[in-house]
């Protein structure tokens, strides 16, 4: 038994198990009825994924090493929120029972926040399935949760900025 970590729109693994939607948005222009037989997710559980405002400053801008640190620093730091941390270790713990998987629509594994879940993950004690070479394969249709591509204007002016802190 273990987590599978997965782009959504990809086609399901053999005994994937159900999927968890770890994003801030559902997909655009899909009905809810069909977020699972289109390769998503079974369950949206957005409690996991970056916060809108950090989301939001990793959209302005193209991946450097010192973005994706400080993004990486910035997510780890809300992860360790209560209510965060009940999740993880509750998907650590189910890990050792069934199989699951979590996931986002990113293109680009190496700079989405799962990448950064695959190791809370892991610290938490869960069982994740190792990532597999050559990626997930099949391109989903797109999603407003893409950490990569052309941005507008607006969100540019903002990219020197990181987010703010959440306030409790």
């Amino acid at each position: 038994m273990a987590i599978r970590i997965v782009r959504f729109g990809t086609p399901r693994a053999p005994d994937e198990g159900p999927r968890l939607g770890t994003v801030r948005r559902p997909p655009r222009g899909v009905r809810k009825e069909d977020w699972s037989r289109r390769d998503y997710f079974d369950v949206w559980l957005p409690d996991l994924a970056p916060s809108a405002p950090l989301v939001s400053w990793a959209l302005a801008e193209p991946w450097t090493n010192e973005r994706w640190t400080r993004y990486a620093r910035l997510y780890r730091k809300e992860m360790r929120e209560p209510a965060a941390q009940r999740l993880i270790g509750l998907l650590a713990m189910l890990s050792h029972h069934t199989n699951l998987a979590v996931g986002c629509y990113c293109e680009d594994a190496e700079h989405c926040h799962r990448a950064l879940l695959r190791g809370l993950l892991h610290a938490a004690g869960a069982d994740v399935v190792p990532d597999e070479p050559g990626g997930s394969g099949a391109e989903p249709a797109t999603s407003g949760d893409s950490t990569r591509g052309s941005r507008t204007s607006r969100r540019a002016s903002r990219a020197a900025r990181p987010p703010q802190p959440r306030a409790r």
